[in-house]
């Protein structure tokens, strides 16, 4: 079978890398329109690097007149024990030989201010009951929450009232690194084909059944053909979706989202004085890719903070591409859902708008108030992030991320974003299974499946403590991860 998957990003890598483990007599081909795989949302200053497991995101936990959700909360951090599962696999065939290479231990904080403290405490009771976050830690005591993050609190009054909740074995992820290393195992061990430098212009059904993948490569138009289409191009797949005359197309709009953060460089010893992530609590009106956090990021070797992130209304549906793209992209069916929200989510767009001009000055007076002293500690400068297109799904803004099946499960495509990367093999894993479920069938296959995901089911690892403990001990281990190692 001829499986053609469109985008060399964490999702499309990892798409086919499964894909090539469990049925090695698939014939699997990626198309990149970049030079080399991971370089769009994956490549690491593009996104947070957050390895999303709800340890510290408020917006995964939400408050209804003091009631908490933990629903979420307990998914998404399911799906990255089951991300962890898979990239613990690929370290232990030596796939990767050095998991620090793209996974680093990092304490995972929430930080709030006085009015958000009972909030806070209600989310350390309720989540902290669950075995995912049994060890989550409160305080509300100046000295502790300094010695946790004190980037955040050496130039805070000690008369403030500040909240916080830690948890030590949080990690940061280079997804560029992780997509690179990957890709080189996919093509060089399993056989996979990857075409750089190649833009989809359209797909579409040929009569046979087969499907067309028009594409420029190199300034020359070339056709693929292909039993089983898979596109995972980031915001690239929505105008791919509008061409592919698939009944739901419809059903889907784009709504681009832009993100600036403030990058500092610093030495391995000021690392080590604050190796987390510390998450606040977005803005009234803010989109939840907003939220404010402080987090080390590593690179190569190299250590970074960053802050932010700060939004804007950007309509491009990919970094590198024009605003025509998007225009192009637009039908007019699309035009009531994009007026909709413009109306139910006026705020929001009010926000966006108000975010892209905000200048260097603004983003570090942010900065200052979110780590009083910080913004003249560290040489600071503003670094657009990667371009993401939330779903727009007949006629309402959704948030997170969605795998859109055609009914003969020839086709098929993520749209959203965040937690996203976090979740890929989790996700590409259901993916699959939709697509192409014959594979799984074959003894060979379950073999492969048990060696790779060991306990790859949500409802097991949420509600078997012993279970999850003894996997999560198992992949953290493989992967460098251990309670003690995040406090300097």
């Amino acid at each position: 079978m001829n499986v053609y998957i469109i985008g060399a990003g964490i999702m499309g890598t990892t798409f086919a890398t499964l894909a090539k483990e469990f049925a090695p007599d698939l014939d699997v081909t990626i198309l990149e329109r970049l030079d080399g795989p991971g370089e769009g949302n994956s490549w690491v200053f593009n996104n947070a690097g957050t390895g999303h497991e709800a340890n510290c995101e408020l917006n995964y936990t939400p408050v209804d007149e003091e009631v908490i959700s933990v629903e979420k909360a307990l998914k998404i951090h399911a799906q990255f024990n089951v991300a962890k599962q898979f990239w613990a696999y690929l370290v232990g065939k030596g796939a990767i030989k050095d998991p620090t290479s793209f996974i680093n231990q990092t304490k995972h904080c929430t930080i709030v201010s006085e009015p958000s403290i009972n909030e806070l405490k209600l989310r350390f009771k309720e989540m902290s009951a669950h075995h995912f976050f049994e060890n989550m830690r409160y305080s509300d005591d100046f000295d502790e929450i300094k010695s946790w993050i004190p980037y955040t609190m050496e130039g805070r009054p000690r008369h403030e009232k500040m909240a916080a909740t830690v948890i030590e074995t949080g990690t940061d992820v280079n997804f560029g690194a992780l997509t690179e290393k990957m890709a080189e195992y996919a093509v060089q061990t399993l056989g996979v084909k990857i075409e750089y430098g190649t833009h989809v212009k359209r797909v579409h059904r040929s009569p046979s059944g087969t499907w067309l993948i028009e594409t420029e490569q190199r300034g020359a138009r070339v056709q693929h053909k292909a039993d089983v289409l898979f596109v995972g191009a980031g915001g690239g797949a929505f105008p791919l979706l509008k061409r592919s005359h698939q009944p739901f197309r419809r059903r889907y709009t784009g709504f681009p989202v832009g993100g600036r953060f403030l990058q500092a460089p610093i030495s391995e010893e000021q690392a080590n004085q604050y190796r987390a992530k510390t998450y606040g609590k977005a803005k009234v009106g803010a989109p939840p890719m907003s939220v404010p956090h402080l987090d080390l990021r590593v690179a190569d070797g190299q250590h970074y903070l960053l802050f932010g992130p700060f939004a804007s209304f950007k309509p491009v549906l990919e970094k590198g591409r024009g605003f025509f793209d998007y225009l192009r992209s637009m039908r007019l069916h699309d035009i009531p859902g994009l007026l909709n929200v413009a109306r139910e989510h006026f705020p929001l767009v009010s926000y966006l708008i108000s975010e892209t001009f905000k200048g260097k000055k603004s983003m570090l007076e942010e900065l200052e108030a979110f780590a009083p002293g910080l913004s003249s500690k560290f040489d600071w400068k503003p670094v657009d992030a990667g371009q993401r297109v939330q779903i727009i799904k007949d006629g309402d803004l959704q948030m997170g991320t969605e795998i859109v099946v055609s009914t003969d499960k020839t086709y098929g495509t993520l749209l959203g974003a965040s937690p996203g990367a976090s979740v890929s093999p989790e996700v590409m894993l259901r993916c699959l299974e939709q697509m192409l479920p014959a594979i799984f069938s074959k003894e060979e296959a379950g073999k492969k499946r048990k060696e790779i995901f060991p306990e790859d089911d949500l409802e097991t690892l949420i509600h078997n403590p012993d279970r999850y403990r003894e996997i999560r001990d198992a992949v953290n281990d493989q992967l460098g991860i251990h309670p003690s190692a995040a406090t300097p």
